[in-house]
């Protein structure tokens, strides 16, 4: 393991990895996907994003109101990006008080239906056959009547966040650990809180029932993130890059295995 990982909180690191040590036991690889939130256009952090991720599958969850086609040849020059369908405008439609949504009870179906159709056709349209029709409601937020007619939208798939159920409908490829402390700075989460919680997971998983099993999702927001925030990234994705307890799937994967 490279040594920076024990110069902030050694423990944290020293549990993951006896926990993926515990699954290469186990002859088996615990499975993580990647999705990032909110891309629109390329950038400074887009591209260290993509310096983190050196190859690994990684989801773009893009707001299609406001994608570019800078975006789309820049997804085109890195053959490990995917892009999902981030909500439509991402645009707050609940009233003060209450949780943000874009696709919440607020409005009526016929309303939002065609927007979740429009926004699956533009990102199709820019991206082609590296767009996989998922969708990633904005704040993971989404009505249940929304939810059942994602299908006769034509998306396949759901991602929010949370252990999903089997068998539910339509498939979920949910996100579980995300490093954003968006209760309070806004910052970095904490390399001891998010490791917690990823071994946790993995322990669950790996222990669980087998129809239990889901891949694990780490959410990033790459437009974000912080110098902690990155230096996590970073040291994470050292980590696991060759431990044989390990492996980064891509979206279409996850679904599948679902």
């Amino acid at each position: 393991m490279p040594a920076s990982l024990y110069v902030h909180n050694p423990a944290p690191w020293s549990d993951l990895d006896a926990e993926l040590d515990a699954w290469a036991a186990a002859g088996r690889q615990a499975a993580l996907w990647w999705r990032d939130d909110d891309a629109t256009r390329p950038g400074p952090a887009l591209d260290r994003l993509l310096e983190v991720a050196d190859a690994r599958p990684l989801s773009l969850a893009v707001i299609p109101s406001g994608a570019t086609g800078e975006l789309a040849r820049y997804v085109d020059i890195n053959p490990n990006i995917v892009v999902l369908q981030h909500g439509y405008s991402h645009m707050n439609h609940a009233p003060d008080g209450e949780k943000k949504s874009e696709f919440g009870d607020h409005r009526p179906l016929r309303t939002m239906l065609p927007e979740i159709s429009e926004g699956r056709k533009r990102l199709a349209d820019l991206f082609g056959d590296r767009f996989l029709s998922v969708f990633v409601p904005p704040w993971n937020r989404i009505a249940d009547s929304v939810a059942a007619e994602l299908g006769a939208c034509g998306v396949i798939a759901l991602s929010a966040f949370g252990r999903r159920k089997p068998g539910e409908v339509p498939r979920r490829l949910n996100c579980h650990v995300d490093i954003v402390n968006w209760r309070g700075n806004r910052g970095f989460l904490g390399v001891a809180p998010v490791l917690d919680t990823l071994v946790r997971l993995l322990k669950e998983i790996r222990t669980g029932p087998a129809e239990h099993a889901e891949p694990v999702g780490l959410l990033t927001h790459h437009r974000d993130h912080d110098d902690a925030g990155w230096r996590f990234l970073d040291d994470l994705a050292s980590m696991a890059r060759d431990h044989p307890g390990v492996r980064w799937v891509p979206a279409a994967t996850g679904i599948a295995d679902g």
